[in-house]
C-alpha cells in the first residue's frame, strides 16, 4: 500500500482543507445532506448500480427525499471494464479526490474494495463520514494498512459499513438438495484485487462450514485458462456445478472480459449448473441457486446513513455482514441443462426467471 501513499499527500491536503466538519455542516439549519457514492465500478454496472439504487431506496423509505432532504454525487472510477490497471486506478483515485474536494460531502459511500482501498481508507481522518459497501477484503486487513476502526462490533472512528458475506455455503447447499448426488463443485476466482478478495473469503466462509460435497477452488490467470478449465470441468463426471466468481480476465493479447461476456461465453459452452455470486448474473443466464442479493446490501448500507443523518455518529454503528442472500432460479438454463427443480424450491425462491 505504500505504492499509493506519496501519490495523495498533495491531494489530501487539499481535501482536509476544505471539508467542513461533519457535525458542524449537519447543524446548520436547512442545510442540503451531501452523499458522494463512488463506484469501483462503471455506470450501470450489474454489481454497482444494485447497491446505488438500495441506499437511495433506504433513504427515501426513512423518509429522507433526494434533492430535497440530501443531494448524490456519484463518480464511476470504471476500475473493472476499463481502468484496471494500477497507474490507471491511480488516476482515477486522483480524479475521485478532486470530486470529493470540490462537493464537500458529509458522507462518501465507497462502492467495492477499489473504490475504498484506494480513496475511502486515504480519507479516514478527513471530517466525513464513510459508510463502505460491498467490501470483500477483511476489514481487519485494511486497518493494518491504515486504521479506521477498533472493533467490528464498535468502529469508534468515522467508518462503518457492510462487508459483502457470500454464503457460499448455503449456496452449495441449496445445490445438493437440487442435485442429488453431488459430489463435487469447482470454485474460479481470477487474481484481480476483487477477485483474491473473494479467494480469502471463500475459504474462511468455507473453513468450519458442513458441505455434503466436495468442492475446489482454482484462480484462473487469464481467458485462456478459463475457458480450458470449463471444458476440463464438463468432461469430469464427479463435478456437478461451477461457481464462476470471475469478475475480471485479460486474454493472451491484453483484451479484456468482465461479467457480461464471460458469463456469456459460460452459458453457452458450459454443461454444468452455474451457482452465481450475485443475484443478478442469473439474469445473464447462469443457472441460479443462493446469491448475495446487492440491493438489499445497498438497502442495508442506506439505512445506516440515515441512522447518521439522525445524529448517530458513525463509529457507534457496527460494521455488518451482507445479511440477505436471494434464492433465484433461472428457468431457461435449467431446461438447457435438463434439470427440473421442484415446486417447493421454486415456491421458495425470489425470483424465477423464465425468459
Amino acid at each position: 500500500m505504500n505504492f499509493w501513499r506519496p501519490f495523495f499527500v498533495g491531494v489530501l491536503t487539499g481535501v482536509f482543507l476544505v471539508l467542513a466538519p461533519l457535525g458542524t455542516a449537519f447543524s446548520q439549519p436547512g442545510e442540503m445532506r451531501r452523499i458522494f457514492i463512488l463506484h469501483s465500478y462503471e455506470k450501470g454496472h450489474v454489481c454497482g448500480q444494485p447497491q446505488h439504487d438500495g441506499v437511495i431506496a433506504a433513504l427515501a423509505a426513512a423518509g429522507f427525499e433526494e434533492n430535497v432532504d440530501f443531494k448524490v454525487r456519484a463518480f464511476y472510477m470504471d476500475t473493472k471494464r476499463t481502468n484496471n490497471t494500477q497507474p490507471l486506478i491511480q488516476l482515477q483515485a486522483q480524479k475521485a479526490l478532486a470530486a470529493i474536494r470540490n462537493f464537500k460531502p458529509h458522507i462518501l459511500v465507497p462502492l467495492d474494495d477499489n473504490a475504498f482501498r484506494t480513496v475511502a481508507l486515504e480519507l479516514t481522518d478527513a471530517p466525513m463520514a464513510i459508510v463502505f459497501c460491498g467490501m470483500n477484503g477483511q476489514p481487519e486487513a485494511y486497518n493494518r494498512i491504515k486504521p479506521f476502526m477498533e472493533t467490528r462490533k464498535r468502529p469508534g472512528h468515522r467508518t462503518t459499513g457492510v462487508y459483502e458475506k457470500l454464503y457460499i455455503a448455503d449456496a452449495i447447499r441449496v445445490h445438493s438438495k437440487l442435485l442429488p448426488g453431488l459430489e463435487k463443485v469447482r470454485i474460479f476466482v481470477d487474481p484481480s484485487p476483487t477477485g483474491t478478495a473473494i479467494h480469502r473469503q471463500i475459504l474462511l466462509e468455507m473453513e468450519n462450514a458442513s458441505i455434503p460435497c466436495d468442492w475446489e477452488i482454482t484462480t484462473v490467470r487469464d481467458w485462456e485458462q478459463y475457458q480450458q478449465e470449463i471444458f476440463l470441468a464438463n468432461q469430469d463426471p464427479a463435478t456437478g456445478a461451477i461457481y464462476p466468481a470471475v469478475l475480471l480476465l485479460k486474454n493472451s493479447k491484453g483484451a479484456t472480459y468482465t461479467a457480461p461476456e464471460i458469463f456469456a461465453w459460460t452459458v453457452g459452452h458450459s454443461r454444468k449448473p452455474g451457482i452465481p455470486l450475485n443475484y443478478a448474473f442469473a439474469h445473464m443466464g447462469l443457472f441460479g441457486g443462493a446469491a448475495v442479493d446487492f440491493h438489499a446490501m445497498g438497502v442495508q448500507v442506506g439505512q445506516m446513513v440515515a441512522r447518521i443523518f439522525n445524529g448517530e455518529p458513525p463509529g457507534t454503528i457496527a460494521i455488518q455482514d451482507a445479511k440477505k442472500y436471494a434464492l433465484v432460479f433461472n428457468l431457461k438454463r435449467a431446461s438447457q441443462l435438463g434439470i427440473t427443480i421442484p415446486p417447493d424450491i421454486l415456491m421458495a425462491a425470489d425470483e424465477v426467471i423464465t425468459e
